[in-house]
C-alpha cells in the first residue's frame, strides 16, 4: 500500500496527461467498435494480457510465453478474420466522428412497417428474404450485396422483392431504420432435419440462423407464408400482430428517450473501465516498485562566453541515481540522461559551479534521487598565443673527467597556446628528461616537447618533437696537479 501511496504523492501532470490520453485512445476503440465482433475479440485478449502480467509477476516463466504467442496469434486473426469490420469502422465520414464523435445508436426499429410490408408481399405473393442483425455481427457470413442505405418503408421493401427487380433475389438487410445492404447472399443450411417444403430461402434464413444471432423473415413466394428464423427456433407467423410480437421481443421497444439514457449509461460505464484499466498498466509498469541505478553520465558545459575556454574541470561525469519502475530503469538508454552545467556566470580563472537538478535531462517516468558531486571546479580563460624558448631537461651526471661545453634545440622556440592567466607565469618549455650518465660524445638527439601544464596547446602540431644538440669534452685537468673529480 505504502509504494501506491508514494507513487500517488509523486504524480507529475505529465503522469496524469499520460493515464488521461492512453484512456481516451481506449475508449475511442470502445465507441468505434461497440456493437461488432471485434470489440469482444479485443477485450478476450485484453483479459488474456492481464493473465499474462500476473503469469510474469508470480514467475510463471512457461505459461507467460505461452500466452505471448496466443496473444499475438489472436491479434493476427483478429486482423483477417473480421477486416471487413475494422474497414468499416476506418472508412468513417469527418475526422470528428473518428476522433471525439459519438456515433448514436441504431435508430429504433420500425416494427409496424416491417409486419406491415412482409404481408403486404405474402399477399401479393412476392418471396422475401428479411435479416435484422442483433449483437453479433454478420459482415463474416454474408457476402455479395449491393449497399443501399435507404430508409425503410413498406413502399420500399415492395419494390425490391417485385419481380423483375435485379435485386429481389437476395436478401435484405435491415438495420435501425434504414435497409443497408439488398441482394445479399446468405450461407445455406445443411441440416437435414428441415422441412421438405422449405426451399432456398428458406435454407439460407436457418443458415445464417445458425451461425448468427440474427433475426431472419422468409415469405414464401408459392405459399404466401410468412417464417421467422432465430437460432435453432422457426417460428410460423400467422398474422401481422403476431410478427409484431415476435420482433417487439427480440428487437425491443425501447423509446428514444430510454435510448439516449442507456446510452449515456453505457458510455460512462466503458470510460471508467478505460480509466481504471490504463491507470492500472500505468502504476504497474510506468512505476511500480521503485528501483534504483546509479549511472556516470558525462557533463555538458553550456552558455559559456564567447571569448572564454575551459582548460580545466574537476570531473568530466556526475554520478546520477535514479529510481522508477525495473521495466523503466532497464529501458534507460544512457543516451537519454544529460547533465548540463551552465556557465552564463562564469569568469575567467577557477569557478565552483553547482550542478542543479534544473540542469539534469531524464527520460520519462524516471526521478533523480541524488547526485554526485554537488559543485564542480572549472578553469576559465582567455586563450593567447605565446612563443617560448625550449629547454632540455638534464637529468643525472655526466661521466667522470666530462663536460657539457654546449647545448641548443633545433628549433630553439616554439609557439603555444593557452590561458592567459597561465601562460602569464609560464617561462619556459622543456623537453622529456635526458639523462646525462649514457653521453660521452658530441651528437644530437631528437626528443618529444612536454607540454605544462597540460591545458597548453601548440599552435604548429608538428613541432611536438625537437632536435638537442650537444657537444661534450674532457674536463681540464686542474693547476695544482690533482685532478678533479
Amino acid at each position: 500500500m505504502e509504494p501506491l501511496v508514494q507513487s500517488l504523492l509523486g504524480m507529475r501532470w505529465q503522469d496524469i496527461l499520460d493515464i488521461l490520453l492512453n484512456s481516451y485512445i481506449l475508449f475511442r476503440f470502445y465507441v468505434l467498435f461497440r456493437g461488432t465482433n471485434v470489440i469482444r475479440m479485443l477485450m478476450a485478449i485484453s483479459m488474456l494480457w492481464i493473465f499474462e502480467r500476473i503469469a510474469t509477476s508470480i514467475g510463471l516463466i512457461v505459461t507467460s510465453w505461452a500466452i505471448q504467442g496466443i496473444i499475438a496469434a489472436a491479434t493476427l486473426i483478429v486482423i483477417i478474420v473480421f477486416r471487413n469490420e475494422i474497414s468499416s469502422v476506418f472508412q468513417v465520414r469527418s475526422l470528428k466522428t473518428f476522433f471525439w464523435g459519438i456515433p448514436g445508436r441504431r435508430s429504433q426499429t420500425p416494427i409496424e412497417i416491417i409486419a406491415e410490408g412482409v404481408f403486404e408481399l405474402a399477399s401479393r405473393g412476392l418471396g422475401a428474404l428479411i435479416v435484422l442483425p442483433l449483437k453479433k455481427g454478420i459482415d463474416e457470413v454474408v457476402h455479395g450485396g449491393v449497399l443501399w442505405q435507404g430508409t425503410l418503408s413498406r413502399e420500399m421493401l415492395l419494390s425490391i422483392f417485385w419481380h423483375g427487380t435485379p435485386v429481389h433475389d437476395g436478401a435484405v438487410v435491415i438495420q435501425g431504420n434504414q435497409i443497408v445492404k439488398v441482394a445479399a447472399i446468405l450461407p445455406l443450411s445443411k441440416n437435414s432435419d428441415l422441412p421438405s417444403h422449405f426451399g432456398t430461402r428458406h435454407r439460407a434464413a436457418a443458415g445464417l440462423a445458425e451461425q448468427t444471432d440474427a433475426l431472419i423473415i422468409v415469405v414464401s413466394e408459392e405459399r404466401g407464408e410468412v417464417t421467422v428464423f432465430k437460432d435453432n427456433s422457426i417460428i410460423s407467423i400467422k398474422d401481422n400482430i403476431a410478427l409484431k410480437q415476435v420482433l417487439r421481443d427480440h428487437t425491443g421497444t425501447v423509446t428514444a428517450a430510454q435510448g439516449v439514457g442507456k446510452q449515456k449509461v453505457e458510455l460512462s460505464i466503458a470510460a471508467t473501465i478505460c480509466l481504471v484499466f490504463i491507470a492500472g498498466i500505468w502504476f504497474s509498469f510506468a512505476r511500480g516498485f521503485e528501483t534504483l541505478a546509479t549511472l556516470d553520465v558525462p557533463v555538458e558545459f553550456i552558455n559559456r562566453a564567447s571569448n572564454l575556454e575551459i582548460y580545466a574541470a574537476s570531473a568530466s561525469s556526475v554520478k546520477l541515481q535514479i529510481s522508477g519502475s525495473g521495466s523503466l530503469i532497464r529501458s534507460v538508454n544512457p543516451d537519454q540522461l544529460k547533465v548540463k552545467l551552465n556557465l552564463a556566470n562564469a569568469v575567467a580563472g577557477n569557478n565552483k559551479i553547482p550542478v542543479t537538478r534544473d540542469g539534469i535531462v531524464l527520460p520519462p517516468g524516471i526521478e533523480l534521487k541524488q547526485l554526485e558531486p554537488q559543485t564542480l571546479d572549472v578553469m576559465l580563460d582567455v586563450p593567447v598565443q605565446k612563443k617560448l624558448p625550449i629547454q632540455p631537461d638534464w637529468i643525472g651526471k655526466l661521466p667522470a673527467g666530462l663536460i657539457m661545453q654546449k647545448a641548443q634545440t633545433v628549433p630553439d622556440t616554439v609557439k603555444v597556446v593557452g590561458g592567459n592567466l597561465t601562460l602569464k607565469d609560464t617561462r619556459t618549455i622543456y623537453t622529456e628528461k635526458i639523462p646525462l650518465d649514457t653521453l660521452t660524445t658530441d651528437g644530437k638527439t631528437t626528443i618529444n616537447i612536454v607540454l605544462l601544464p597540460s591545458s597548453l596547446k601548440l599552435v604548429d602540431q608538428s613541432q611536438k618533437q625537437v632536435e638537442v644538440i650537444y657537444t661534450i669534452t674532457k674536463r681540464p685537468p686542474s693547476t695544482d696537479g690533482v685532478a678533479r673529480q
